[in-house]
């Protein structure tokens, strides 16, 4: 019987109650009183113009109305609710019989730019019950010893409501398959216990790409408080995924960054409930549609190298004396459109670790300096001092201004007091260079020719800050707008910044000073750059000033296995920017100093390119920080007379540039060329 039934017949007896009271009162009015001694005739107590008489008649005659009125009333909701409201309210009370729960889809894959996996679905089976099976605590504490659980986890798993009051509640995932068979041969003793068959991520390769690929994790609070604000300010998210708690997102990396294209459309399961809201069965399912396939620009065999490379690299800074060196980076991009082909960075972690929850102990470890960070990655958000890879840009400043043309020379002695005896600084080489001009400077990396630069920048009164100008001018300073989270934008600093960032100094400490830039012209002191800022700016001048944005999404893949559904930018490449070169004479001189860097500064390194069959152009770079082992870069790009392949390698603390990170950025070369790297391991070659 309906509620609303209920209700109309409580007020009928209410009714009826009221009719019998005013009946029982016109019954005994007052009016009339009783002969005791000549039976019980009545007669008149007054006249017809009593007062009192009259009042109970009026009284009786109104009540009777508002009975009638009231009764009236209810007749008539009656028939609304019963004939007119009946089908509405069969409906309501279907709505609370039944309740609608979602199902998890699974995710798209990603693969390497040839259709290699580079992260998969594979199946799992799942324990899950109803959150009424807690009732059952003999049956719960049976079904923990199954599991091999805890009965105190299996219970709190039961009553977790994160995936929703009357959805099935995950009690153990990846359960062998002889437990699921035995609940299956027992069932009469596992009666509201389920197996369900899930999708949990796979990464065939382990720990390769980790830092491209990301993870995945269940959707956090801040996540979902995010999300209703969106909502609670009217934003549109129509377009977008609503989540529920429970649901698994990707957290960082790919993952992250395509969660639209990669999360799957959950399935929907209608089941019945009785009045408490126990789950007593289900009546209508929707299956789940799983997530779009996603290529990357990465080929597996370009990203095997650079993390083989990188790991060879740091295998050497170790033997050469520099224990600390640990952590690195290493990428490679095609310069021609800005796929990044290749992407490491050390140390890696393990993605398979965050499936199915992470513990607080593992999780502290990846972000513990004493680890290495793992989570970070050093590519996209590591900055650094440039060193001397900056060199072909400070060259590009001073032969645009006039403040260092080609035909201007310096003579290195190995010290230069050009600020004065007691600002004096040495060149890398302490017996000095000789006299070099421009283009030497690049070859040789001679630090005083750029600080005669960056002194008389300084000294400009038409371009003082030149030098800073045309390090933006490049792109540094600012994101690359790689579609990877978390990227870095560095640092060029100039007056305002040091004014502003050290406030609490003195005015005198905090003025930019004839020193500071004699610093960053050589990629020293306050510059900050990301490996992948630097590998952006050298493929601009691979390509005459022409910087592609870097990426790493390809294409994705049609549902329905049709075809790509989605390009990046459709013509699979988006400019960053132009920079342009004050002439064809300046590019030419910049580039014949890069490769004077590989063929001529060192004969050790000119040896281990010499065996390849294009040639090379890049520069090496030592950074100095206080208290630390040197900082070792090695960039290139080949071939050098059609650009193709840009390459960048990062060692922290790994020594000198060309001793050490060198053998990462040839041994992707040879992997692309095949042609390996025989010539023998050098770590006495100091040049920077």
């Amino acid at each position: 019987m309906s509620a609303q039934l209920l209700v109309v017949i409580a007020g009928l007896i209410l009714v009826a109650a009221i009719v019998g009271s005013l009946i029982f009162m016109r019954g005994y009015s007052g009016r009339f009183t009783f002969d005791t001694k000549n039976g019980t005739r009545p007669r008149a107590a007054e006249g017809e113009g009593n007062t009192q008489g009259l009042a109970y008649k009026g009284r009786f005659t109104l009540l009777s109305a508002g009975v009638a009125a009231m009764f009236t009333t209810l007749l008539v909701k009656l028939w609304s609710m019963q004939m007119v409201s009946s089908d509405h309210y069969d409906e309501l009370a279907v709505q609370n019989q039944t309740r609608t729960v979602t199902t998890a889809a699974p995710r798209g894959r990603i693969l390497d730019r040839n259709g290699n996996e580079l992260v998969r679905n594979r199946a799992s089976l799942a324990v899950t019950a109803y959150r009424d099976l807690r009732e059952d605590t003999v049956l719960v504490r049976h079904l923990a010893n199954v599991l091999g659980m805890p009965y105190i986890a299996v219970m709190r798993n039961i009553q977790d409501n994160t995936e929703g009051a009357q959805a099935r509640h995950t009690i153990a995932t990846d359960v062998r398959r002889s437990t699921v068979a035995y609940i299956q041969e027992h069932a009469g003793e596992f009666s509201g216990v389920y197996i369900e068959d899930r999708t949990e991520r796979e990464y065939p390769y382990g720990t390769l790409a980790c830092h491209v690929l990301g993870y995945t994790g269940t959707v956090t609070q801040e996540q979902l408080q995010t999300q209703q604000e969106r909502i609670d300010s009217g934003e549109d998210t129509a377009s977008s995924i609503v989540y529920q708690s429970g649901d698994i997102v990707g957290q960082a990396g790919v993952e992250s960054q395509y969660e639209n294209l990669l999360q799957g459309i959950r399935g929907e399961q209608t089941v019945t409930v009785d009045s408490v809201g126990n789950v007593t069965g289900q009546v209508g399912e929707v299956p789940p549609r799983p997530g779009t396939d996603i290529k990357l620009t990465l080929d597996l065999s370009i990203q095997r190298a650079c993390e083989e490379g990188l790991a060879y690299a740091i295998n050497i800074s170790q033997q050469a004396g520099y224990a600390n060196a640990r952590n690195g980076a290493c990428v490679c991009m095609d310069c021609t459109n800005g796929e990044i082909l290749g992407l490491a960075s050390a140390p890696v972690f393990d993605p398979s670790a965050f499936v199915g929850g992470i513990s607080s102990d593992l999780w502290s470890e990846l972000n513990s300096e004493e680890s290495g960070n793992p989570l970070l990655n050093r590519v996209v958000s590591g900055q650094y001092m440039s060193a001397s890879t900056i060199k072909p840009f400070s060259a590009f400043a001073g032969l645009e201004y006039g403040i260092y043309p080609a035909t201007r020379t310096t003579t290195c002695t190995g010290w230069w007091t050009g600020n004065g005896e007691a600002y004096g600084k040495w060149c890398w080489n302490h017996s000095g260079h000789g006299t070099l001009n421009l283009q030497g400077g690049i070859t040789w990396s001679c630090d005083p020719v750029f600080y005669d630069m960056g002194k008389d920048f300084y000294y400009d009164k038409d371009n003082p800050e030149g030098l800073q100008e045309m390090f933006r001018r490049w792109g540094l300073g600012s994101k690359t707008g790689v579609d990877l989270p978390a990227e870095a934008s560095g640092r060029v600093p100039d007056a305002a910044w040091k004014n502003e960032h050290f406030s609490d100094y003195s005015a005198e400490d905090r003025a930019w000073n004839p020193g500071d830039m004699t610093n960053i012209v050589i990629g020293q002191g306050d510059i900050l750059v990301t490996p992948l800022q630097m590998t952006t700016a050298y493929a601009g001048i691979a390509m005459g000033g022409l910087e592609q944005t870097p990426h790493v999404l390809l294409s994705a893949v049609s549902r329905d296995g049709s075809g790509d559904a989605y390009l990046y930018n459709e013509t699979g490449s988006k400019e960053r920017l132009t920079a342009s070169i004050n002439s064809d004479e300046d590019l030419s001189l910049v580039k014949a100093g890069l490769r004077g860097v590989i063929y001529e500064e060192s004969p050790s390194c000119a040896a281990h390119f010499n065996n390849l069959s294009v040639k090379v152009e890049g520069k090496s770079g030592t950074g100095e920080r206080s208290n630390e082992d040197p900082y070792a870069w090695f960039i290139v790009y080949a071939p050098a007379d059609d650009p193709k392949y840009v390459i960048a390698c990062l060692l922290e603390e790994g020594g000198f540039g060309a001793s050490t990170a060198m053998y990462a950025t040839r041994h992707v070369l040879g992997v692309i060329y095949n042609e390996p790297d025989d010539v023998p391991v050098t770590t006495t070659d100091q040049t920077r």
